[in-house]
């Protein structure tokens, strides 16, 4: 059984930008950015931060409501939009950032309201 390699191009733009091409075993490839403070990320999760962020803002979304959208954890909703979005696009991370606060402000709010909801069904049936 023979491996396969993994093969890498590396290249220094005019900017300073390190870009890598990787291509895995299973022929798959993806390529890797270095952005600032030395953090390399790959291109399809800039690209999944940026669309989670612009989802949020259009669509004033919680963190659940996107992570559903995306199908993926909250959790990793969570950490695309403050931690690598303002690496990627610190303007639109601080426009995201003011919807999830805004959304965290209220979430006492939408709760009570669920409870409120639930028990006025569970008396009506």
């Amino acid at each position: 059984m023979q491996k396969q390699s993994m093969e890498n191009r590396c290249f220094e733009s005019n900017y300073g930008i390190l870009s890598l091409t990787v291509i895995t075993p299973q022929n798959t490839s993806y390529n890797v950015k270095k952005c600032s403070e030395g953090i390399f990320l790959k291109d399809y999760i800039e690209e999944r931060a940026i669309n989670i962020a612009n989802y949020i803002i259009e669509n004033n979304a919680t963190v659940r409501q996107t992570a559903r959208q995306f199908g993926i954890s909250k959790s990793t909703v969570h950490k695309d939009v403050t931690d690598r979005l303002t690496q990627i696009n610190p303007a639109l991370a601080s426009d995201a950032r003011k919807v999830l606060d805004l959304n965290k402000s209220e979430r006492h709010i939408r709760g009570g309201l669920a409870t409120k909801e639930k028990y006025l069904h569970r008396h009506a049936q």
